[in-house]
């Protein structure tokens, strides 16, 4: 896409703009109420250039607005050396619920390309990240996000202008930093690069370049953005997309069929084996910590598997200041009213740091399938989205685990008929325990499809027999602390060549 600075005449003199500002204004206004019957949530991205005015036509926009129905939120600088989560995490963060209006001052736009001119990232990141942009947008249209993409457009003089009149004051001085002087001299990049990336993500949504040299223009022309936008969403209905048809790596298993239920441990070799892998995963914990490799770890499995006791040896020789046990229940209405996932990115792990999900991000595919909380589109498209979602973690360096702990129908009733048997362990049990192993053949071909659909070479999946719980317990740690071991020493191997490459540079 090639940005053109020079100004197109829309045949409106100044009265009548002022005239179409004032009745797009009210149209926005009378959109906040549509959109909140119609349950749609809006995003608005404003990015563009340094001193363009781009906090200012925000608040032009939202003058007139209900302050309850939309937000405004903004993104500090930060160098690449001390992003502590996944890129897109802070953006699925401030994701709007539906029937309300979000307005972002710079996003994804700003933090790759700005991150990519100034060497933070090398050219292969930059690349994947306007991938992983043109998933987030998609993911946000499918799933019923209605997204209008604004670049506030300015040209190098007008820029050295506004900067230089900044500085003469004393009291607007503050307002010129180090990055905007810098995009100054490196102006003809950055326009080549905004450009590149405009024309690399305009799958899901289409950029729109405002005038930013006329303030009142680049007005007129956001509202009309905005405003026509959002009418067309609002005709056409919340969209819904289609099931993704893309090739993941996947590896084909596991599979239940192929579980050995028989699997046992005695229990002097459990005492032992405990001791040494906690022990080893301690140790291993410091080191992930110090070199600030994250790590989820997912539990999924039979009602009655055994996942709490398991979870408890897991965490047990974990320092309490460096993880987090995040169990998962029905969604709240706010979590209903946001992107499935966007309960799972806002509970993700610092680097260094782990993360242990009872249940997961993989209702979507089983409870909800089966109980009808979704449509057949969501659920069906659920398995692409997981999966790009954790290819996003894996990028990032996370060490992603998956456990389905497993057990037969035989082995749930004795242990559901031992809970409701004894007092102490009554709470454990519910009519809705009962009610799901009724359906225990439809949650058997949900889990198969899962396994299938979403064992990735960088997310794969285990199996875990749980019928003897004290071996299910051994066999998680022994899968662990393999992984674990092996994400140590790829770190290392990783900054050996780092430091290699850096010598040579020198």
């Amino acid at each position: 896409m090639i940005l053109d600075h020079k100004r197109k005449d829309d045949g409106l003199d100044k009265a009548a703009r002022k005239a179409e500002i004032k009745r797009l204004r009210d149209m926005l206004v009378g959109q906040q109420q549509a959109i909140r019957e119609a349950k749609l949530p809006v995003v608005v991205l404003l990015e563009g250039w340094d001193c363009a005015g781009k906090g200012n036509l925000i608040n032009e926009l939202i003058s007139e607005m209900d302050p309850r129905f939309f937000s405004v939120k903004s993104f500090d600088r930060v160098p690449e050396s001390e992003e502590r989560y996944p890129f897109l995490k802070k953006f699925f963060d401030v994701l709007p619920e539906t029937g309300k209006f979000l307005f972002l001052d710079t996003g994804w736009m700003e933090d790759t390309v700005g991150k990519y001119l100034r060497r933070e990232i090398p050219k292969e990141e930059y690349e994947r990240r306007v991938g992983s942009v043109n998933t987030l947008e998609r993911q946000l249209r499918d799933n019923g996000y209605v997204l209008v993409k604004l670049f506030l457009h300015i040209s190098r003089a007008e820029q050295l202008t506004r900067i230089t009149a900044l500085r003469e004051n004393r009291d607007t001085q503050w307002r010129v930093s180090g990055d905007d002087l810098w995009q100054q001299q490196e102006y003809d990049r950055f326009l080549k690069t905004y450009g590149k990336f405009m024309e690399a993500t305009e799958q899901a949504a289409p950029w729109h370049v405002l005038d930013g040299e006329s303030r009142k223009k680049a007005l007129y022309d956001a509202l009309l953005a905005i405003t026509g936008t959002v009418e067309k969403a609002i005709e056409a209905g919340r969209y819904d997309g289609s099931p993704m048809e893309q090739a993941f790596p996947l590896l084909g298993h596991p599979s239940q069929k192929d579980a050995d239920l028989t699997a046992a441990i005695s229990e002097e070799e459990y005492k032992k084996e405990l001791k040494r892998l906690q022990n080893k995963l301690a140790a291993l914990h410091n080191q992930i910590y110090r070199k600030k490799i994250p790590v989820v770890i997912c539990y999924e499995g039979w009602d009655a598997a055994g996942k709490g006791g398991n979870i408890r040896r897991l965490a047990y020789p974990l320092d309490p200041r460096g993880f987090d046990v995040i169990p998962i229940a029905s969604p709240t209405p706010g979590e209903k009213a946001r992107h499935h996932l966007w309960r799972f990115w806002t509970k993700l792990p610092r680097s260094g740091h782990v993360a242990i999900f009872d249940r997961t991000w993989y209702g979507r595919v089983m409870v909800e399938r089966i109980e009808g909380f979704c449509s057949e589109n969501e659920w069906k498209r659920a398995y692409g989205e997981i999966n790009e979602f954790e290819r996003e973690l894996t990028d990032w360096g996370t060490v992603v685990l998956k456990f389905w702990i497993h057990i037969d129908p035989d082995t749930q009733l004795a242990r559901f008929e031992a809970r409701q048997n004894t007092p102490e362990k009554q709470w454990k049990i519910t009519d809705e325990d009962w009610r799901n192993r009724e359906k225990w053949p439809q949650y058997e071909e949900a889990v198969e499809d899962m396994l299938q659909k979403t064992s990735t070479t960088y997310a794969p999946w285990y199996i875990i027999e749980s019928v003897d719980k004290k071996y299910a317990r051994i066999r998680t740690l022994q899968i662990v602390t393999d992984a674990l071991e092996k994400a140590v020493e790829e770190n290392v191997v990783r900054g050996m060549k780092s430091g290699k490459t850096k010598e040579a540079k020198k």
